[in-house]
């Protein structure tokens, strides 16, 4: 059964298109890709339990809503996960940071892990990742592992996407079917290369201007 959940929202479809665009600068891209983690958390954190509390304002007291006692993790996997993590921040300002450092050998196309640091108590928090491009799903599937390993519990992960795509997606539920994705878009296949298509390209390279 497919954990993938699709934001279908205006405002993320036309920033996802402009992602696309070859044209786009590497200043411009890191913004868009900034403002989609956002707009994706934002839908990611819909179901963030909520608890009681006693207030008085100007007027009168009055019972009001507040995010109930959840601690949050922020842990991208380097470096195209970078791109996103300010943006989760934006709604999660206390959240810690941690990071796994993964490449993709270009031979093989399976990760590499070089570097983890993570919170003490990960086990405890409600854990974000961020990672724009789910293509082959290694790399995500890798981040994943490393945070079962040091305790983290998986049905308190979710994996933020900006694009995803059928083999990703299907080796994320194979691997960890507990874990939710979200994705501001779903593309069609991966090429020979192990690229989405239609996709955006290398969003670490476009993020970064190592292209």
């Amino acid at each position: 059964m497919s954990s993938l959940h699709l934001i279908n929202h205006p405002l993320v479809m036309d920033k996802v298109s402009m992602l696309r665009n070859e044209n786009t600068g590497n200043k411009e891209f890191r913004e868009l890709v900034e403002e989609l983690a956002t707009l994706i958390c934002y839908e990611a954190t819909r179901d963030i339990p909520l608890k009681d509390v006693e207030i008085t304002t100007p007027v009168c007291p009055t019972t009001c809503k507040i995010i109930a006692d959840k601690k949050f993790a922020i842990i991208p996997p380097l470096r195209a996960g970078l791109g996103m993590t300010e943006g989760i921040l934006q709604l999660l300002p206390t959240a810690k940071v941690g990071h796994i450092g993964l490449y993709r050998d270009p031979e093989t196309l399976l990760p590499v892990e070089y570097y983890c640091k993570l919170p003490k108590d990960i086990a405890q928090r409600e854990i974000f990742v961020p990672d724009p491009m789910l293509a082959t799903g290694g790399t995500a599937c890798a981040a994943i592992s490393v945070l079962k390993k040091h305790g983290a519990d998986p049905s308190h992960i979710k994996l933020l996407c900006i694009v995803s795509c059928p083999e990703g997606v299907a080796q994320v539920n194979k691997e960890h079917p507990e874990v939710n994705i979200y994705s501001a878009t779903h593309d069609s296949h991966l090429n020979d290369h192990g690229y989405i298509v239609p996709g955006l390209g290398d969003a670490g390279d476009r993020l970064f201007g190592t292209k």
